[in-house]
């Protein structure tokens, strides 16, 4: 009888531990995050890595660096992330901003989407939910940045130069370049890059946006006290 009053209690007990923990007399709350959100949970389930084009889910960005990138969106394991990065670029909110951290091995990637180009900066949009997924940090993939908190991605993304899989399950991947890599690989290199490269203009393709136009050639800077004299004719 004494065994089985033992293992009544214990039962108990076990029972009434999270409830008393969701007092306040215990750790906080961990952030709930939607994890595998649109796929299964399984991590060695299969998910399509290659989907069929859709002018209406592909990212074209136009590069300093002398050539569009155009990158196909994933919608079927990341809807949040998208819709925020189509929202953005329909409000030409990437236009002009800057690739701030760009880091070849172990990280291999450039980091962009601040306006402020310092790393801190965000749109003022909500930030979204974490949208874990099986795609992999491959070359070409591009997934989004966050600080510490899962749930904290909003403008600011990043594109791999080549693999780094300790990412994976832990950083959102929206997309994959499908065209362009060679103007990824020519991004400038720094924390911050001593001249960085831009996205000069940022578009969804369902959009019908205009061909690429490289940016005008800036003049040499003159040699110091010299000022710039035109001819008579």
């Amino acid at each position: 009888m004494r065994f089985v009053a033992a293992l009544a209690a214990a039962a108990a007990m076990m029972f009434a531990v999270p409830a008393a923990a969701q007092g306040g007399g215990g750790p906080p709350a961990k952030p709930e995050i939607e994890t595998f959100k649109g796929v299964a949970a399984d991590p060695k389930a299969a998910v399509a890595t290659t989907v069929a084009a859709d002018p209406e889910n592909t990212w074209v960005l136009d590069l300093s660096t002398g050539g569009r990138v155009t990158i196909r969106l994933r919608p079927d394991v990341a809807p949040k992330m998208v819709e925020q990065i189509k929202t953005l670029t329909r409000r030409k909110f990437y236009d002009g901003t800057i690739f701030h951290r760009v880091i070849d091995g172990p990280e291999n990637m450039a980091q962009g989407g601040d306006p402020t180009g310092t790393g801190t900066g965000e749109s003022d949009l909500p930030d979204v939910v974490a949208e874990f997924n099986n795609l992999p940090h491959v070359r070409g993939a591009v997934s989004a940045a966050r600080t510490k908190d899962p749930n904290s991605a909003n403008s600011q993304f990043f594109i791999m130069f080549g693999p780094r899989l300790g990412f994976d399950h832990d950083y959102t991947v929206f997309g994959r370049v499908v065209g362009g890599m060679q103007w990824v690989d020519k991004i400038e290199r720094g924390e911050p890059p001593a001249s960085p490269t831009r996205i000069l203009h940022a578009y969804i393709a369902a959009d019908n946006p205009p061909a690429y136009q490289a940016p005008p050639v800036a003049a040499p800077a003159l040699p110091e006290g010299e000022t710039k004299v035109t001819l008579p004719q």
